[in-house]
Order: C-alpha cells, then structure tokens, then sequence
C-alpha cells in the first residue's frame, strides 16, 4: 500500500496527540517537547535519562514522542504539537517548501555508511545499474528519497526511469520481503535490521553519493523565548555523542531495551552514525541548499527555497 506523506503526518499527528495532549504541562510550567526516531541521538539521549535533571535545574520539563521516520516529526513541528526534533537532510527541505514554520538549529558529521539501497540476497541484480525500470521503495521526502535519486543518477539512471514506490519503513521492509519491490532505500536502524534478519544484501551504501546529515530542528516561535532549554538538549546531545562514540557495544547493550532493538543490531547501527554535534555553519547550508536545489529541478518542489533563510545560528 502506498501512503501519502500527507496522510502518514495525518495519521502521526492524530496518533501522539492523546499522549502529547496528556503530556502538556500547564500554562505555568516551561517545557519542551521533543520528537524523536528510532535512529539518531535523540532516541539515544531519551533513553540514557541524563536530560531530564539537567532540564528541572532551569525550570524546565521534557516530553517525548516517537515518529516514523522525519516528515511526520516536521509537520508535527508545525502544527505546535512539538517544539524539537531531528531528520536528515531532505525532509526539512521538504518542509520549508512547504512554509512550515520551522529553523536548523545544529547538526551533525556526515554518517554515509548510515543508509543503503539494499536487494534480496537471491535477487539477480548485481549492480544499482541494474534497477532501471524496477521499482524502489523509500519513504517519500526522507533522507533516503534523497540518498536513492542520487545512486541512481550516478549509476546513470535518471529520475523517471525506474518506479518509486513510497513507503514508511515498516511498510516498506514487508514489501521488500514479500517481493512486491525490487529494491529499498532504507537508514539505520531499519537498514542494520535488514541486514541481520531480512536476507538483505547491500547494493550501495551511501559512501561517495551522499553526505548523509542528521539536523536538529526547531519551532521558529520556540526558540527565542527558550534558548536555555535548547543550548541544554544540546550540550546533553553532545554528552551522549562522547559515550557512545568511546563505546559502542557497551552503549548498545545498555540502551538495548530501553529503545527495543536487539542490541546486535543497534551496536552495528550505532558504528555507523556520525558523533560531534555541530552549529548550522555555511558549509552545511551549502549542501542543504545544493539538494533543494536538485529538488526543485526535479520537479519535486512546489517552489525554489533559499535554504540560510531558516538557519538559526545562536552561539555561532
């Protein structure tokens, strides 16, 4: 089944607001809410529990809430459901076309290694030039939207001469075992997971196509009357950034239950995400705006953006 980007931010936001709405403090209390996937360091972060005290001593309450994967978590942004949170490189691309009402606030390196254009170990396509004409599922407006367009491309195939098929991950993973996709562009940790339990063999990763970023974003009414709370989930951010690059297998197995991956998969993942929390600098504005870019040629867009329009740069 394909599902609309619309109608998954339907479904999301539909979805969290029970929790989201129970989870509101009161007009008196300060809090930020912060949406989070099952990849990056904010799932990381919630799960060590070293926000929270960090949060109290200036005020402030944290509330979590888990999304698909980033265009839903954007839309959420702006929609006011939540006032934080982190994607890849496309979907805030996708967003600011869009005129939602968000700003970048940091980043981090690129992880390349992190997604993958993955086949059935059987299937008899040796090669990403070999997916002309077939179809590809991934998600649409992600990252790997982005990270399949450019494989392609480089492997000579342009954009309409094989079919996208676009799916949510866990939608996706089913059409890619039961055959009813050739192919899937896909991060970790759904990638890693493939790996291990979806007889999956990789085509390419996305070493030398894409940088493969990992944003933290920002309500724009939200971060001027709340800089503290923001320049505290960052420096938290960074923290767990430190632990878990020193040590990843003794950061899996702790994190393991908490975020519900077996802690095989989630060491593999976590050796190929990028650590050191970065602020929005020039470089990286570039390369968001050389994406929007392609984008828009593309057809993808609705409008050219200009991407430094949305770039918060506090402390920078």
């Amino acid at each position: 089944m394909i599902v609309s980007r619309r109608t998954l931010g339907a479904l999301a936001l539909a979805a969290f607001a029970a929790n989201l709405g129970a989870a509101t403090a009161n007009a008196e209390d300060k809090v930020i809410r912060i949406g989070y996937q099952k990849y990056g360091n904010a799932i990381l972060l919630k799960a060590k529990g070293t926000l929270e005290p960090k949060l109290a001593a200036i005020g402030y309450k944290v509330t979590w809430a888990e999304f698909p994967f980033g265009p839903p978590l954007l839309e959420a942004i702006n929609a006011g459901a939540i006032d934080f949170g982190h994607t890849g490189e496309a979907p805030p691309i996708f967003a600011q076309a869009a005129g939602s009402a968000i700003v970048y606030v940091a980043h981090e390196p690129p992880a390349p290694e992190g997604e993958a254009i993955l086949v059935p170990k059987n299937s008899p396509i040796k090669s990403v030039a070999e997916l002309k004409g077939k179809k590809i599922a991934y998600a649409k407006g992600s990252n790997s939207n982005y990270f399949a367009v450019k494989a392609l491309e480089k492997a000579g195939i342009k954009y309409g001469e094989y079919e996208p098929v676009h799916l949510a991950p866990a939608d996706a993973r089913a059409a890619f075992e039961t055959g009813r996709v050739d192919a899937w562009a896909v991060w970790d940790p759904f990638y890693a997971s493939a790996q291990a339990g979806a007889d999956a063999r990789v085509l390419t990763d996305g070493k030398g196509v894409v940088s493969n970023h990992q944003f933290y974003l920002a309500s724009k009414s939200y971060v001027g009357p709340n800089t503290k709370a923001i320049d505290v989930v960052l420096t938290e951010l960074k923290a767990v950034d430190d632990w878990v690059k020193a040590d990843p297998k003794a950061a899996a197995a702790q994190l393991s239950g908490p975020i519900g991956i077996p802690a095989p998969i989630l060491e593999t993942a976590l050796k190929r995400q990028s650590y050191g929390i970065k602020p929005i600098d020039d470089a990286v504005i570039a390369e968001q705006q050389s994406i929007a870019d392609q984008f828009f040629a593309l057809g993808l867009l609705p409008k050219a953006i200009t991407v430094k329009e949305i770039a918060w740069r506090a402390g920078t």
